[in-house]
């Protein structure tokens, strides 16, 4: 038992990673869900949020995609409920990255 713990502390080697790399974050912190995974440690988290029109006194569902690092000891996949932070441009679309995966499918 004390072995498979070990394996999931254990360092994933990803420089990339927020908890065993040297990455760091700062500013927004976003909870979404994960609506694709087929790119190489990056998915694609969509954030459902109300907009407020004042003008009409009404509310209207919106929805964004932001494209995030998934580092290998976190692995989530699609249908996951991640949360997300904001950290330095890893590329040109990537600047999240994921540091928790809340439940899923």
């Amino acid at each position: 038992m004390s072995q498979a713990k070990d394996s999931k502390t254990a360092s994933c080697g990803d420089i990339n990673c927020p908890i065993h790399g040297t990455l760091s974050t700062r500013g927004s912190i976003l909870t979404g869900k994960v609506v694709s995974d087929k790119m190489h440690k990056n998915v694609v988290i969509q954030i459902d949020f109300l907009q407020h029109y004042p003008k009409f006194h009404r509310y209207a569902k919106t929805k964004s995609k932001i494209h995030a690092h998934n580092p290998p000891c976190i692995a989530a996949v699609k249908g996951d409920t991640v949360t997300i932070h904001e950290c330095r441009p890893l590329s040109k679309t990537v600047s999240f990255v994921v540091v928790e995966k809340k439940g899923g499918v």
